[in-house]
């Protein structure tokens, strides 16, 4: 036969071990099953328990003699099923003794074939009818469960999870799930291997535990778990548990904590998976909470969660028919005696149809989380170039408006070229439009983000470092940094005039923005306090209640033309 057509699957005969010392049986087993099957022969318990050793992956079943020379057949079935790794080859028992049947059931044999044998035919359909049987089983256990764990995986988890609803109906039962808190950096630094054990060393403690208690665990995800059992009332109790013994080893201290978000006394009129969807959801407001590691579910978390959906299906529609509107805030250069309108920071606001207005604080996260927020920026700065073009040709106002720059913005390949688009189509000049970036971007692959912003500012754009003071960069980095002004974090104004009033930060990070020489603005800036305060400090710029809320752009448009056309009141703040 050609070598090429023989490496098929479906040609491969199935691989017997047939341990009988007797060359007769020998003789005429391989002549009943020979023609079917690949026949290995093993004369003793001590040569059959090597070929096991070796063989077993190739093996589909076993023929055992319990009449064995040295080992006795008995005692090689009992080898043979107390070990995991080949206990669930089949074993059909080859036997004259009747009364060592239920012996051979009882340690995990199969079947029996009597002796003297019967036709051949009945001896290949119970080979046949058992190899199947075993090749299903085990097909089955490696569908169903995890490789590495040995836990139940996800699809069966949930169909068992069904079956014991079934069984009780009226008992409290619990969804929860829990994972490795960071569990990359796990891998990072101790290595797959390492993080792998970790992962069976949680598995091992909730088989315990549902072995004793009661309920089904799997393995849903890299380092997630499922688990489903009656109701408790201890969970800081269960995670402890959990999480025994899960240091990695040559470290000398446990780097491994797990969080846990549970749903309690789940409610069965809905279906399993989303059941564990809330407990996912309680899980994730348990991140990075050390002191806090178990999260519950309430129902405002469900409805949070509709809403964002809800915000999400309809942002096509609300880009299309301009649902998000444009309010302007006023910036006021206060280094002279006379405080002058200098520039304005563009926010979106969102003008739902049923919901009325969105705040920028629900749907802004929502878009940085799923990746909208490109459209949605891309939105705002061409809307915003409109602004500025029309206020320059019906108003006859140049005034600099500045619209923030996501993070993920800055890893768009085509960011420079959008922007002198927009500036073209608007006939603007790259000044008039001022991009902030908050200060934590610069963190992220700063390479790549300092050559990018540096190649708009080269073309002429100005660059705002925003809530610069929030923690992440540092002076080094600040040197190298492509800015035009840096905006103070709005929590450092609040801390500093509140309750003991305590300003020596602020006035340090103002000195160290002009040993730079770069001009501070401050926003959130609301009383004649701050204002006095920030100015004596020499702050350049300031944005706040003080002088105006954010404005429509029909509102601020009457507020350009009263603080640019009337010297008089160009001081003023506007009253609210």
């Amino acid at each position: 036969m050609n070598e090429n057509n023989s490496f098929r699957i479906s040609e491969e005969k199935r691989r017997v071990l047939l341990i009988e010392d007797d060359i007769i049986c020998q003789e005429m087993m391989k002549a009943s099953i020979g023609d079917t099957y690949d026949v290995i022969v093993a004369t003793s318990g001590e040569e059959a328990t090597g070929i096991i050793r070796a063989q077993h992956d190739t093996l589909s079943m076993i023929l055992l003699d319990l009449n064995l020379p040295g080992i006795k057949g008995i005692d090689v079935l009992k080898s043979i099923k107390s070990d995991p790794e080949f206990s669930h080859l089949p074993v059909i028992v080859m036997t004259s003794d009747n009364e060592a049947e239920v012996e051979c059931l009882t340690l995990g044999a199969i079947d029996f074939i009597p002796k003297p044998y019967p036709a051949s035919k009945v001896i290949l359909a119970r080979i046949l009818r058992t190899v199947e049987l075993s090749e299903d089983r085990e097909t089955l256990r490696l569908t169903e469960r995890d490789q590495l764990t040995g836990l139940y995986n996800k699809d069966f988890f949930f169909r068992y999870a069904a079956q014991l609803d079934l069984y009780h109906k009226d008992a409290p039962t619990d969804a929860i799930v829990f994972d490795v808190n960071h569990f990359h950096t796990i891998n990072d630094r101790y290595g797959k291997a390492a993080g792998n054990e970790i992962l069976k060393r949680i598995a091992d403690n909730a088989i315990a535990y549902v072995s004793e208690a009661g309920g089904i665990v799997c393995r849903s995800g890299a380092d997630t778990f499922m688990l489903y059992c009656r109701h408790i009332d201890d969970y800081e109790a269960l995670l402890a548990r959990l999480s025994a013994n899960l240091d990695v080893e040559g470290s000398g201290e446990n780097h491994v904590r797990l969080r846990m978000g549970v749903y309690l006394d789940a409610d069965k009129s809905i279906d399993i998976e989303r059941r564990f969807d809330r407990a996912k959801m309680a899980a994730d407001t348990a991140r990075d909470h050390l002191t806090a590691p178990v999260g519950f579910f309430d129902h405002s978390m469900r409805e949070a969660e509709i809403l964002e959906e809800q915000l999400i299906d309809d942002f096509s529609t609300a880009i299309r028919e301009k649902q998000f509107v444009i309010y302007y805030q006023p910036k006021f250069n206060v280094k002279n005696d006379k405080p002058y309108l200098t520039s304005a920071e563009a926010l979106v606001r969102w003008k739902h149809p049923k919901l009325g207005m969105v705040s920028p604080g629900t749907f802004i996260p929502l878009f940085e989380k799923n990746g909208l927020i490109q459209k949605l920026d891309y939105y705002v700065w061409s809307e915003t170039a409109c602004h500025i073009k029309d206020w320059k040709e019906r108003l006859g106002v140049s005034l600099p408006v500045s619209v923030n720059v996501s993070r993920i913005d800055l890893y768009d390949p085509d960011l420079t070229e959008k922007f002198l688009q927009i500036a073209k189509t608007g006939g603007l000049d790259p000044q008039d439009l001022l991009l902030e970036i908050t200060e934590s971007a610069y963190t992220e692959k700063t390479d790549q983000i300092i050559t990018t912003v540096k190649n708009l500012r080269d073309l002429g754009f100005r660059i705002e470092m925003d809530d610069f003071g929030s923690g992440y960069s540092s002076l080094s980095m600040l040197s190298t940094m492509p800015i035009d002004a840096l905006k103070l974090d709005i929590q450092f104004i609040r801390s500093a005039f509140k309750g003991q009033k305590d300003t020596r930060l602020l006035e340090a990070m103002i000195g160290l923005a002009k040993s730079f020489e770069v001009p501070t603005i401050a926003e959130g800036v609301e009383t004649d306090e701050q204002y006095s305060y920030l100015k004596a400090m020499g702050c350049d710029i300031i944005q706040g209640y003080y002088f105006s809320r954010p404005l429509p752009v029909d509102e601020f448009e009457k507020y350009i033309v009263l603080k640019l056309k009337s010297e008089d009141d160009l001081c003023l703040p506007l009253k609210n």
